[in-house]
């Protein structure tokens, strides 16, 4: 039933209106955001030296990759080697008939018995005849031909001796050994094939692993830019250049071993635009052969002992993007946001560096961030614990 309207009752009415009016603009108040303060996690900046590492693409390479090839020509006879597994230096690889070597091993030992008896001959005709020379007993004539032949067969017994010592290299070249130490291949010949000189004589490939290189490359704009840090004391290099180096695997591990490097290339590469280093590390055997780095693997190289001083980091979530740039948030002495440009480097882990914007001693906002507002107030709380994973998780 709708009452009427009157002088007694328009009075009631409207108070009861501003009130409800009143409640309404009041809890409104309450929903705005700069009404309360807003709770924040917070990090304290400290400028501090901090060590970097600088990373870059590299591949693995053996350190001494030795062709094995066949130095005379004949029939291969065996393969003493297993593929793919570790050979020592000297062991014996590939065999080849001997036979045909040592045939011509006798026939040049022979050749020299028959020189060396010419030339027992000559010296004694030589010794009978000069001192019938001497006493004018023989013609001058006679003491030179004895004399001649006497050299002549010294000069043939060195060239028989002379053929038997490449008789000999020869038969030992069938029996073909490893260099060095390291990982072989697979054999490019197998038994029976016949073995010449040249583009045939390849056999396989040792290539030794330990130590082993990691090659890689450095931009041109990367080297000119680590100038312009360490000229403007951005960066700090270890002393002489002699950087640690240490390798990250494609798995995300990192090999225990590490180095130094130990060629930086005269040149900048025509075809890349890049500096090549060669860094080299030890890689002993472990538990199997199969443990150590093979050549041919990618892997991310650290260069380790560069320092940056006096750094300015803060966590990667406190850094936000604007229309006019990066910035983060600033607790200042009233609890309440200043808003700050700032203009980030590189990445430290889960840190940026911050090259302008900051000073250190700044109190600057981590969580929370996206409900500031310039000059709006701030409550400082203690960040929640990271939840512990579940046992599914853990597995």
């Amino acid at each position: 039933m709708t009452l009427p309207l009157n002088r007694a009752t328009l009075p009631l009415c409207l108070a009861a209106l501003l009130a409800v009016n009143g409640c309404s603009e009041k809890e409104e108040m309450q929903k705005q955001p700069g009404s309360q303060p807003v709770e924040v996690t917070v990090v304290s900046v400290e400028a501090q030296n901090t060590p970097v590492l600088i990373e870059f693409l590299g591949k693995t390479a053996s350190s001494r990759r030795v062709e094995i090839r066949s130095r005379v020509e004949g029939f291969l006879q065996s393969r003493e080697y297993q593929e793919g597994t570790k050979v020592e230096e000297g062991q014996v690889l590939f065999q080849m008939d001997r036979r045909p070597f040592e045939a011509q091993l006798q026939a040049a030992m022979a050749e020299l018995a028959q020189q060396q008896a010419k030339l027992t001959n000559a010296q004694a005709n030589l010794k009978r005849v000069k001192p019938l020379a001497n006493q004018n007993a023989v013609a001058k004539k006679e003491l030179d031909d004895a004399l001649s032949i006497y050299r002549s067969a010294a000069a043939a017994v060195e060239a028989a001796q002379a053929k038997v010592v490449q008789a000999e290299l020869d038969l030992g070249y069938t029996t073909i050994k490893s260099p060095v130490t390291g990982i072989s291949s697979f054999a490019t010949q197998r038994e029976g094939a016949y073995i010449g000189i040249g583009s045939n004589s390849l056999l396989t490939y040792v290539a030794q692993v330990d130590p082993i290189w990691v090659e890689f490359s450095v931009s041109e704009n990367q080297l000119l830019k680590a100038r312009a840090n360490e000229q403007s004391g951005k960066l700090r290099s270890p002393e002489a250049g002699q950087f640690d180096v240490e390798i990250m695997l494609a798995d995300g591990s990192v090999y225990p071993e590490t180095g130094r490097i130990t060629f930086a290339d005269a040149a900048l590469s025509e075809t890349t635009g890049t500096f090549l280093l060669r860094a080299e590390l030890p890689n002993p055997t472990r538990e199997s052969h199969r443990d150590q780095l093979r050549p041919g693997q990618f892997v991310r190289v650290r260069l380790k002992g560069a320092i940056r001083p006096n750094a300015i980091r803060v966590p990667q979530r406190a850094v936000q993007q604007g229309a006019k740039g990066d910035f983060v948030w600033v607790v200042d002495e009233d609890q309440k946001a200043e808003f700050r440009p700032v203009k980030v480097g590189a990445w430290h882990g889960d840190e940026w560096f911050i090259d302008v914007g900051l000073e250190g001693g700044e109190t600057v906002v981590v969580n929370g961030a996206l409900k500031l507002r310039a000059g709006a107030p701030v409550k400082i709380v203690e960040p929640q614990p990271t939840p512990d994973a579940s046992p599914a998780d853990k597995d």
